[in-house]
């Protein structure tokens, strides 16, 4: 019998996303739509009708899996916890709600995206990898001796909320000069006393030309290499990769950011760990979670 394409979905506060992919990894079909959260459970039905859809373009008895937002439950049948967005996301199952005769895993959606790098991506085949996404915020996620950590509460792998500064002001969970608060674009006007209130490619786009802008840029940057050193002592991984709309910076991210590790890292042996640029790029979450249903059978 011809192995049957694994399914993911990526849900979002923003957009639904569905990709199909063979057993090898090949994309089948992708398919998205507006989530359209409305401060209501509403969005459930317009989800549960988007994955109707996508179901019925696959063969009988295809897997599949669920990223969204939050922390995932310890049986990873649901989100446990998502407060503030997504109304009706907290508890539910998954499966039951769907009617599925199999296991419908769901995860964290940085756990997932991490998931699908390692099998697909810029971490393909690695056993040891961290990720953070970097924009408005920081997420991330780490694997150790090829195990997703996920956590007794499920909080692992929340990277942006390590602490820089105990002197610093608090972040969205309670860190003090957390990781977050010092390269994530939510901060980014306080950070440069109201000079830039845009994106981190405006602060970068200008910085060859506005010491001002390159001196905060850099101090971002270098903040990022000393949380990074930091996390390569915990959890030594073999990859660090860098997702999310700073990466798209490219070499004025990566190449000061090396720098800093040059200066920062441990390395035993001489051995350094590898900085990639993450490349599933929006489909990431949906491989992970596709990978997920992959293991359940």
């Amino acid at each position: 019998m011809k192995p049957s394409p694994l399914l993911g979905f990526d849900i979002g506060g923003t957009t639904l996303k569905s990709v199909a992919f063979s057993p090898e990894g090949k994309i089948l079909q992708q398919r998205a739509m507006p989530t359209n959260d409305d401060g209501t459970d509403s969005w459930l039905v317009r989800a549960r009708d988007f994955v109707g859809v996508s179901l019925r373009e696959c063969p009988p008895h295809t897997r599949f899996g669920i990223a969204a937002p939050g922390l995932a439950a310890p049986d990873g049948r649901s989100i446990k916890s998502m407060p503030g967005r997504l109304r009706g996301l907290e508890g539910m199952d998954w499966q039951t709600f769907l009617g599925s005769a199999y296991p419908v895993p769901v995860l964290n959606d940085a756990q997932a995206a991490l998931l699908g790098e390692t099998w697909l991506g810029a971490a393909k085949g690695a056993k040891d990898v961290m990720l953070l996404t970097l924009g408005t915020g920081v997420g991330g996620a780490a694997m150790v001796d090829g195990h997703l950590l996920r956590g007794h509460l499920g909080r692992a792998g929340h990277l942006g909320h390590i602490s820089l500064n105990p002197r610093g002001a608090l972040d969205i969970v309670n860190t003090p000069g957390s990781l977050e608060d010092a390269i994530g674009e939510h901060t980014l006007l306080r950070r440069s006393s109201g000079a830039y209130s845009a994106t981190s490619k405006l602060l970068v786009d200008v910085s060859s030309a506005v010491p001002q802008a390159s001196e905060i840029w850099l101090e971002s940057v270098n903040a990022l290499g000393a949380a990074l050193a930091s996390l390569i002592n915990v959890l030594d991984p073999e990859i660090v990769m860098l997702g999310g709309g700073i990466a798209d910076a490219g070499e004025m991210l990566f190449v000061p950011l090396q720098a800093a590790l040059d200066r920062f890292e441990w390395r035993p042996g001489g051995a350094k760990v590898r900085l990639a640029k993450a490349t599933l790029g929006p489909i990431a979450g949906a491989a992970g979670a596709a990978f997920s249903a992959q293991e359940t059978e």
